[in-house]
């Protein structure tokens, strides 16, 4: 007897999350499978708090900052960023999270999750065409930025295909996200607020 894992669209996650299957137990859900939520430990909570307040001073009404809220992916994934960067389209988001063309850059704040984030959850993202993907590493201060997407058919842009052309680290300084030039973003307010 051969076992294969039931693969979730994001259809079928919203209706058990709506049944409540999942209220004692936080998911997301990552190319058709649901994987459980670490729980978030103090430096985590307090360095996203603190950049997600730090990017609405310096992004005012430009951008909305969502802290720790689904993002609906074409690859049958529905992650929650610790903060996205979306366009403020206000009631929209009522109808729907967050998809791709919405959203200008994701920031992941690990620890526990670093592996994941650096290979799993940046795949995931190049895939949905997620055009920047910040990782704040916390158990060696510093910020992985990527981006800069290819995909292997630049006429079709085939979503199974995308990956990150850059690969930036940073320890201090600025960094301006791709969708604000015009913003300089301090490193060492992401990691020692």
């Amino acid at each position: 007897m051969t076992v294969t894992p039931y693969q979730w669209t994001v259809e079928r996650y919203h209706q058990a999350v709506e049944a409540g299957l999942f209220d004692d137990q936080p998911v997301e859900l990552l190319r058709g499978e649901l994987v459980i939520m670490p729980p978030e430990r103090e430096p985590h909570a307090y360095y996203s708090v603190e950049t997600g307040d730090y990017l609405r001073q310096l992004l005012g009404q430009r951008a909305k900052i969502r802290d720790a809220k689904p993002i609906t992916l074409p690859n049958h994934s529905e992650p929650e960023p610790d903060i996205a960067v979306v366009k403020p389209l206000g009631a929209v988001y009522l109808a729907h999270h967050p998809y791709p063309e919405d959203i200008f850059w994701v920031i992941e704040f690990s620890n526990a999750t670093l592996t994941k984030d650096l290979t799993l959850k940046q795949a995931i993202y190049a895939e949905a065409g997620i055009r920047e993907y910040w990782i704040v590493n916390l158990r060696q201060p510093e910020l992985i930025v990527f981006r800069d997407l290819v995909f292997r058919d630049l006429v079709f842009r085939d979503s199974a295909e995308g990956r990150y052309q850059t690969e930036l680290h940073l320890t201090e300084g600025t960094v301006a996200p791709l969708a604000f030039p015009d913003i300089q973003i301090a490193v060492s307010r992401l990691m020692n607020a």
